[in-house]
């Protein structure tokens, strides 16, 4: 609130909807280019294989957590 406030104070309410619409418009653009390189790893790991790696990867990981909250809490022994 104390930011909106000394944004109004120095740029004047009359600019307040152009800095609104640049700052949406930067965001949209840094989403799409997140979008993007999510887009081509995804491809690239598909083209290699490793996705199918990534996945059973996830599973053992999966299995692990399973099998440590079936015995409950872990005891150190020092």
């Amino acid at each position: 609130m104390i930011v909106g406030l000394v944004v109004i104070l120095v740029f004047g309410s009359d600019k307040l909807p152009e800095i609104a619409r640049g700052i949406a418009k930067a965001m949209k653009t840094v989403r799409n280019a997140t979008d993007d390189i999510k887009h081509e790893i995804s491809k690239t790991a598909d083209e290699h294989g490793f996705t199918e790696d990534v996945k059973e990867i996830a599973s053992k990981i999966e299995q692990v957590k399973d099998q440590i909250e079936d015995t409950g809490s872990i005891k150190r022994k020092f």
